[in-house]
């Protein structure tokens, strides 16, 4: 096990000859409007070794600094106006084409936030390293260039290599994709590593491993990373330095303890605020006893059934997605169901919408079972029972206004336009939008304002149940935040009951009166937020529970629960305990 690293001296980042990356007051504008400058004057440095995370709401500049550093700008869009970038001693902004490209992945290497759609899916994931190795190393062999991809799945971590080289993405879990990507990124030992959201969509499990993996090959091969992200959890558990911008500006940089505990800036505070307990907020009492969804027994299995198996000498080779799942969800109230990717969470979501077909069990809304129900018969309920999709951008049709969307579902089930139309916008304002957003189309919104005209969509059928599945995981923390005060306020309002798939636990500790905890398509905890996640007794909740990034801080009170110098040590990551006790 590798030593724990110490964090940069701040006379490490003063000297020029220990910089990796020098960003100096980089300006970029669009392209059609020169006077609209998207990054105006940011200047930080990184230094040899050291992880810098840049952190804001969406919108920041964030993702526009690092395609400038790549320089991936997309041509005819925006455009460098001033500033300089430096990696160590070489100006990046006057290079050649060509020569950038020699420099990406041999001294400087990216992760994407979406693994699946940065790999080739027409190509095995080996060769798809190889491949980098092919225009970079152009003197080695096939041999060569095999064993050096085959070493780097194994730092990885990756599991029977071999088979590994020779999958295709789509044979992947989300995290092995992405310790792909890390191992496309490093298998030239670049000099920095620009990680774009790289852990947004995983769940805690799987992030504290990636995050761990990527600070041991940190240590391994000296690399500076440029750490894009908004989950101050994982700031607190991998920064060396925070810069948190703004606007398209930098507002302040410090050392990631110095700034958990005493931000410089009001807006750094908001940020740190918006970030959601893993306390469990108190139980709220019990008004209705109205059962409005239950799953009873709920199974769902993919593969061939065993009699068919059996018919043909063949072994079962069924899949349960689902097995033995129940819960009563009643009127005004929130259970969530948490657990790992894989753990059957949406799997139960999408049987409970009728998205897809249960092998076994039964789904009552309203006290009517519905599982079994053909086409036609089940079409009066499903106006009981809405979901809110994770992407709220790929759930909404691109070619309708917004106005066209949301009365589209009431008028199937009858409703006139004129009405409809009325009552879409009081939706929206509701949701904290304008009547004029009526006219206008998906692409000419943020994700928030996004997510709160799915919000409304679903609202629009007045239904019963709400499910949202991962609704907010995409979303940054203070509109995160926001979405979530939201839904709270629709709830109390219109005591809609909801049921909420997430893998943050900060989310579900906040928001759920009770919560489920699936592993493996199996329910293994079940009752009070309160107590599941506040004391839980299975073994596996405890090890969501000990993987939650940043556990060890309060961000409300902006002070750690004990000292956490030492927390980011190799050891820490990967056993994932955190020395002391958490003070009362």
């Amino acid at each position: 096990m590798t030593a724990s690293k110490a964090a940069p001296s701040k006379d490490a980042h003063a000297m020029s000859s220990d910089r990796v990356l020098r960003v100096q007051d980089l300006v970029v504008s669009s392209h059609t409007q020169p006077d609209r400058h998207i990054l105006k004057g940011v200047s930080f440095d990184i230094a040899a070794g050291e992880t810098l995370c840049l952190v804001g709401e969406s919108g920041s500049g964030k993702s526009v600094t690092s395609l400038s550093i790549m320089g991936l700008l997309p041509r005819g869009v925006l455009e460098h106006r001033g500033g300089d970038i430096y990696l160590e001693e070489t100006p990046l902004l006057t290079l050649s084409s060509a020569r950038l490209r020699e420099l990406r992945a041999s001294r400087i290497a990216m992760i994407f936030q979406e693994p699946m759609t940065a790999l080739n899916p027409l190509m095995r994931v080996g060769e798809q390293i190889e491949e980098v190795l092919v225009m970079h190393r152009k003197g080695t062999t096939a041999g060569e260039r095999r064993t050096r991809v085959l070493d780097m799945l194994e730092q990885v971590q990756l599991p029977d290599i071999e088979r590994m080289y020779a999958s295709w993405p789509h044979q992947l879990s989300g995290g092995q994709r992405q310790r792909i990507m890390i191992a496309m990124a490093l298998v030239l030992e670049p000099r920095l590593l620009i990680a774009d959201e790289p852990t947004t969509a995983l769940d805690v499990t799987t992030q504290k491993q990636i995050l761990w993996l990527i600070r041991q090959l940190q240590e391994r091969h000296g690399t500076s990373v440029l750490f894009i992200t908004h989950d101050m959890g994982v700031v607190a558990d991998i920064a060396d330095r925070v810069c948190v911008m703004r606007h398209g500006e930098v507002v302040e940089t410090q050392p990631v303890q110095a700034l958990l505990r005493h931000p410089l800036t009001d807006y750094t505070r908001s940020l740190l605020m918006a970030v959601p307990g893993l306390q469990p907020r108190p139980s709220r009492p019990v008004t209705e006893r109205e059962i409005v969804l239950e799953a009873i027994e709920l199974e769902k299995c993919y593969g061939r059934h065993s009699r068919w198996a059996r018919l043909r000498g063949q072994q079962d080779t069924r899949t349960a997605a689902a097995s033995d799942v129940s819960f009563a969800l009643t009127r005004g109230r929130t259970l969530g169901i948490v657990g790992e990717s894989g753990s059957g969470k949406s799997t139960v979501a999408r049987c409970v919408m009728r998205m897809i077909e249960p092998t076994g069990g039964g789904v009552r809304v309203m006290g009517r079972d519905i599982s079994t129900l053909g086409r036609a018969a089940l079409k009066p309920h499903r106006k009981r029972i809405q979901m809110i999709f994770q992407d709220p951008f790929r759930s909404l049709n691109p070619r309708l206004t917004i106005g066209d969307s949301l009365i589209e579902g009431p008028v199937n089930y009858g409703t006139s336009r004129a009405q409809a139309l009325k009552q879409a916008e009081a939706l929206l304002i509701m949701v904290g939008l304008s009547g004029e957003a009526m006219t206008r189309y998906p692409h000419q919104f943020s994700g928030g304002q996004r997510q709160r005209i799915a919000i409304a969509r679903a609202l629009a059928m007045e239904p019963d149940v709400l499910v949202a599945d991962e609704a907010v995981s995409a979303l940054d923390v203070s509109v995160q935040a926001q979405v979530l005060t939201l839904l709270e306020d629709i709830q109390t309002r219109m005591g809609v009951a909801v049921l909420f798939i997430t893998h943050d636990l900060r989310v579900a500790a906040q928001v759920c009166d009770d919560v489920m905890v699936m592993q493996k398509g199996r329910v293994v905890e079940y009752g009070p937020t309160s107590r599941v996640l506040g004391a839980p007794e299975h073994a596996y909740t405890r090890s969501l529970m000990a993987a939650a990034p940043g556990r060890q801080w309060d961000f409300a009170a902006f002070q750690p629960f004990d000292d956490v110098s030492e927390s980011r040590s190799s050891d820490a990551f990967s056993t994932g305990l955190i020395s002391g006790a958490q003070k009362a």
